[in-house]
C-alpha cells in the first residue's frame, strides 16, 4: 500500500489593484474609481455612477473594488 503525500501549494499574491487616470467611467467618461467584475466582464464607474448602480450590481458582481475614498484624501 502506498501513502499519498501532499505538497504544499504556493499561493500567488495578487498585486493590489489600483485604478489609474486612464481608467474611465463606462457611463460618462470621467475618471473611474470603482471597478465591478461580473463573470468575465469588467465595468468601470466614477464615484457618482458607481453609487448609483451599486445596489443592483452588488447582487450579481463577483468583485466590487471601490477607490472613491481617494477623492476625500486627495490621492
Amino acid at each position: 500500500m502506498t501513502q499519498a503525500t501532499t505538497q504544499p501549494t504556493a499561493t500567488i499574491e495578487q498585486p493590489e489593484f489600483k485604478l489609474g487616470i486612464s481608467d474611465r467611467c463606462d457611463s460618462c467618461g470621467a475618471q473611474a474609481y470603482i471597478r465591478a467584475v461580473i463573470g468575465e466582464s469588467e465595468l468601470l464607474f466614477c464615484a457618482h455612477h458607481g453609487r448609483h448602480h451599486q445596489e443592483k450590481l452588488s447582487k450579481i458582481a463577483t468583485s466590487w473594488h471601490d477607490e472613491s475614498s481617494r477623492l476625500d484624501s486627495g490621492n
